[in-house]
């Protein structure tokens, strides 16, 4: 009988869920979004997917190019600027651009998608300037450019969202990439407590391996080669060549998997600006849901067997 119970409350929970998360935030036509990191991927995508749905999107890119050949696909609504995260006087300038835009409304939505995962390695075969840059971008960057935006998203009782990483969760590979994924899963759930008061809502979402120019195999692959042959020969003789040559071709099955449906993100970061009741972490991806979501809460040891038990041996291990 007790399961019975249970189950029908289980049921009961996901109905009202499901009904909230239905809600749409009304006059979605006046309000801003700003992203940032609309040359490709996710960004890029997300631009386009909020331009269709009548939202005004102002999209932040890296470079000319990128901003033009989003505004050729999108409408007149679209406005584009350049952005680079690492760089104080940028996002300054790009602050002021939104704010002379959006006036007194407000910021409806702040969405931190810049990011960058490169080169790739074990930690130490990886350069101390990679760690910073990495940090610099993923991290430093999306806390720069929240802190100087959140005036205006706070007039609005508006939304950000951030995005992070299934390696935000459990960390075991790429150790620049995943540290600085932890510090954006920090920062948020810092963030969303102390602008509870404000009306302001902070969702994180945590895709897991997708497609996309960051994850371009020929692109991982040359930059591992270029990494190991800088590795000083005192580490690469503890690794060995055989274990370099493995964790490559351990890396081209991983990248040859990831799922080109780049929506099952944006969709998340729609549904994070656009409903009454966003969630406060989004897990896109099936690999991120029923992989990696669910080693996260194993004990430490379990998750370390489980994904390591297939990694090769260095040629010095004990």
């Amino acid at each position: 009988m007790w399961l019975l119970c249970m189950v029908a409350l289980v049921g009961l929970y996901h109905l009202v869920r499901w009904h909230r998360e239905r809600q749409v935030v009304s006059q979605l036509r006046d309000k801003y979004v700003f992203i940032t990191g609309c040359d490709s991927g996710f960004g890029n995508l997300l631009a386009r997917q909020l331009d269709l749905r009548g939202l005004r999107v102002l999209a932040a890119c890296l470079t000319e190019k990128g901003a033009e050949q989003l505004r050729d696909q999108t409408s007149d609504r679209l406005e584009t600027v350049i952005l680079d995260v690492t760089k104080s006087e940028s996002i300054a300038e790009a602050t002021q651009w939104v704010k002379d835009r959006v006036g007194d409304r407000g910021l409806w939505g702040l969405v931190n998608n810049a990011g960058i995962f490169h080169p790739v390695g074990y930690s130490e075969w990886l350069k101390m300037e990679t760690y910073v840059n990495i940090l610099k971008v993923n991290l430093v960057g999306l806390v720069e450019v929240t802190l100087s935006m959140l005036p205006l998203v706070r007039r609005a009782r508006g939304r950000i969202v951030n995005v992070s990483s299934i390696l935000g969760r459990i960390a075991f590979f790429g150790g620049g990439y995943c540290s600085s994924k932890y510090g954006v899963e920090a920062f948020s759930d810092v963030l969303r407590r102390e602008l509870r008061h404000f009306g302001v809502k902070v969702s994180i979402v945590e895709p897991g391996y997708f497609k996309t120019g960051m994850t371009k195999l020929e692109n991982y692959l040359e930059k591992m080669n270029q990494n190991w042959e800088e590795v000083p020969e005192s580490i690469k003789e503890s690794y060995g060549q055989h274990f370099f040559d493995t964790c490559q071709n351990n890396l081209r099955q991983g990248l040859l998997s990831c799922s080109p449906n780049l929506y099952l993100v944006t969709d998340c970061m729609e549904h994070a600006l656009t409903s009454v009741h966003p969630r406060t972490r989004y897990a896109a991806g099936w690999d991120a849901q029923f992989l990696f979501i669910p080693l996260s809460y194993l004990p430490t040891s379990l998750a370390d067997y489980i994904l390591t038990r297939s990694w090769p041996k260095p040629a010095q291990a004990v």
